[in-house]
């Protein structure tokens, strides 16, 4: 696997999953915790998480049954001046701006409406830090820090 082929992947992963359906897309498991999954070839992705206002999960992708990368992360919703629908909707279409440089969350910035998403990553695919937050109408709704990178058995 080459640095290309995963951020290729999960590109593809993250658009045909969380971005596309949304809550209520993932499958809800016993324990609580809700996923989504998508297999491309020798490629796996799982992102699975557990609750919804304040909310913590992980990524991961497996080549030919083998752990490769993985990604952490917590978020929360700030204020309650737009519903969590909105920022949630928000939210998804913003990520699937998602690029292949930096296939994390969502880009730098982007606005619509009266919506401001703002994006600071440090790193690469293969360690990497960031954190995004949401504005509405200049007030702090949304935010969500996140770390990962390569992972290597031996």
């Amino acid at each position: 696997m080459t640095i290309k082929q995963l951020s290729k992947f999960l590109v593809k992963a993250k658009i045909n999953t969380y971005t596309s359906s949304g809550e209520g897309g993932e499958k809800v498991l016993p324990d609580g915790s809700k996923e989504f999954e998508f297999i491309e070839g020798k490629f796996k992705y799982r992102d699975r998480y557990f609750g919804l206002n304040f909310f913590v999960g992980e990524e991961i992708v497996w080549e030919s049954g083998k752990i490769v990368w993985g990604m952490n992360y917590y978020g929360k919703i700030i204020s309650q001046i737009v519903s969590p629908r909105q920022i949630y909707q928000f939210l998804q279409e913003t990520l699937k701006r998602i690029t292949e440089n930096k296939p994390f969350r969502g880009p730098y910035r982007f606005k619509k409406d009266n919506f401001k998403y703002f994006n600071k990553i440090k790193g690469m695919v293969e360690k990497f830090e960031g954190e995004e937050m949401i504005f509405h109408k200049g007030i702090s709704v949304y935010k969500l820090i996140y770390h990962g990178g390569i992972i290597k058995e031996k």
